[in-house]
């Protein structure tokens, strides 16, 4: 399963890169439309402080600091920081899971995030499950500015 989560982070990772690098201009990256209060730039810094924090950081060696709030108060970050961010993340994501051993999916995640124990597979599912939520709404979101 390990391998099949490293697939997974990686294809939607990319799949952010394209999203995030379709907005033709920087500044819709900050915009939103009708009811919707997240820009695409905000929820790309939520996914990027998301999966470091929780994969890089809890699971791995990564010295990460997040500041959540922050990821929806910052404004407009130039599109090629927010790509090596994403970057970054990928990089983080892979060599973490990388380095895990199949038996560290059955053991009790680190910290208790939704309020329940639950074990690292779990949640390395709802993270994905996360990552592709939001990776959905940034698609629509920039579709919807294109108008």
């Amino acid at each position: 399963m390990i391998t099949e989560f490293i697939q997974i982070f990686s294809r939607d990772l990319d799949k952010l890169t394209s999203e995030i690098s379709e907005f033709r201009e920087e500044n819709d990256l900050w915009q939103t439309t009708g009811s919707i209060k997240n820009s695409a730039g905000n929820l790309c810094l939520h996914l990027v402080g998301n999966l470091r924090t929780y994969i890089g950081k809890n699971l791995g060696s990564d010295s990460y600091v997040r500041d959540r709030e922050a990821e929806f108060t910052l404004m407009n970050i130039p599109k090629e920081k927010l790509l090596q961010q994403v970057e970054e993340a990928k990089r983080i994501v892979k060599a973490t899971l990388g380095q895990m051993q199949e038996e560290a999916l059955t053991e009790t995640y680190p910290e208790n995030v939704l309020g329940q124990e639950m074990t690292t597979g779990f949640f390395l599912m709802h993270l994905s499950a996360h990552l592709s939520y939001h990776l959905g709404q940034i698609n629509y979101l920039r579709r919807a500015l294109k108008q």
